[in-house]
């Protein structure tokens, strides 16, 4: 069992640092279990980290030959049960990713997964891509207006 399930409550515990990597947030998950009793299912919280970036609840963004993940413009960062204590329990220090380079790797994944979408005829993927277009404009102050329209087109095509 993993002890968060959700983007959001993912994105909270990423923000309690500010960024941190794969391999830090899946401490952070393990260390819930254990505060909890539970056991970590591994393949779970890897799966719920894969599930959090392809959402965009996370954005993963290259810093220092390293990965980090931060949270992104469909999170509504929330701190699940014991969180609170993560930055007492985990060796990891703050960090501020620079806010440019969060929207940018959004903004460049959002072009690629709505192309690939249309080309795949994938009507749920373009209607998911579709409400993260409208949250990546607010987070990230970005027009990404042509690839709503891409988006659109290719649902009125299909209907």
């Amino acid at each position: 069992m993993i002890p968060t399930e959700t983007g959001d409550e993912l994105a909270g515990v990423v923000d309690l640092f500010g960024a941190l990597t794969r391999e830090e947030l899946e401490a952070a998950l393990g260390e819930l279990a254990f505060k909890r009793g539970e056991d970590v299912d591994r393949e779970a919280a890897r799966a719920a980290v894969d599930a959090a970036l392809e959402n965009y609840y996370l954005v993963a963004v290259d810093r220092n030959d390293r990965t980090i993940l931060a949270p992104g413009p469909a999170a509504f960062p929330s701190l699940p049960e014991g969180a609170e204590d993560l930055p007492h329990i985990l060796d990891v220090p703050d960090r501020d990713p620079d806010r440019a380079s969060l929207v940018d790797a959004a903004e460049r994944r959002l072009r690629g997964d709505a192309a690939r979408a249309v080309d795949d005829e994938d009507e749920d993927r373009i209607e998911r891509l579709l409400d993260v277009s409208y949250d990546l404009e607010t987070w990230g102050g970005v027009d990404v207006g042509e690839v709503r329209t891409r988006l659109d087109d290719a649902v009125e095509n299909h209907n």
